[in-house]
């Protein structure tokens, strides 16, 4: 099934080879990386690559606002347009390893509508991260099932595989959250329509280079979006979720 990989990137120059090549290695994959006016040359990077991979790589430079939500919107709207069977999302950072992506791949060609690369499915599949992290994150899940009712071991995670045509069937246009929250957001908005949705077990490893893009406006939204989320559309009643 021809596969296409979202890849938001920010200053991610040095990564963002190696990503690419890694997923070029995956049969069937393209990729479109969605630069968010990278101040580092990202960009000019992301052209250099379409050239050496011709037809199974494009760059999209975004302008105006930035953000995660809003690049992944964009690149949803390219990717529904598109003729593509399956969207995946992936971190530009190297913490989410293309090795995965045929398991992924796999369960949404068998009739999975979104597949989570989770940290959380076969206990806590982290490296790198500091205590106060593995807590403060698994607490965030913790958290998000209890108010909301998603049956999901990782909801918060961005690694995910979606059947271009269940991810169609989304208001995208609904979604209104930024940043990390918008993963929270859409995966609601999945569950709430009754998509299938599986996990599929990863190994996490902290980005290698660069600044992590978590700040404490991100944190205090994810605890927020919960609430918004029930007092819109009420708690999920029934999981669709389900694992590997």
């Amino acid at each position: 099934m021809k596969t296409l990989v979202l890849v938001p990137t920010y200053n991610e120059r040095d990564n963002l080879p190696i990503l690419v090549a890694d997923i070029m290695a995956v049969p069937g994959t393209e990729v479109m990386v969605l630069d968010d006016q990278s101040p580092d040359g990202t960009g000019a990077v992301a052209d250099e690559l379409a050239q050496k991979y011709p037809g199974r790589l494009r760059v999209l430079h975004r302008t105006g606002q930035r953000g995660l939500g809003v690049s992944y919107l964009e690149g949803f709207r390219h990717a529904v347009a598109g003729d593509a069977d399956l969207v995946c999302q992936m971190d530009a950072d190297l913490s989410h390893d293309p090795k995965y992506l045929p398991a992924m791949i796999q369960l949404a060609a068998d009739g999975a509508d979104l597949v989570i690369g989770s940290r959380y499915l076969n206990g806590i599949s982290v490296v790198n991260w500091p205590l106060r992290r593995i807590i403060l994150s698994s607490f965030a899940n913790f958290y998000i099932r209890t108010v909301t009712g998603l049956g999901l071991r990782d909801i918060t995670t961005g690694y995910r595989c979606w059947r271009r045509t269940s991810l169609a069937r989304l208001p995208l246009d609904k979604i209104v959250s930024e940043g990390y929250a918008f993963l929270l957001d859409v995966t609601f908005m999945a569950a709430d329509a009754g998509l299938r949705i599986v996990e599929s077990p990863i190994i996490f490893v902290e980005r290698r280079q660069g600044a992590s893009k978590l700040s404490s406006g991100v944190l205090i939204e994810s605890l927020i979006t919960p609430w918004k989320l029930v007092l819109r559309h009420g708690r999920i009643r029934s999981s669709a979720a389900g694992s590997r």
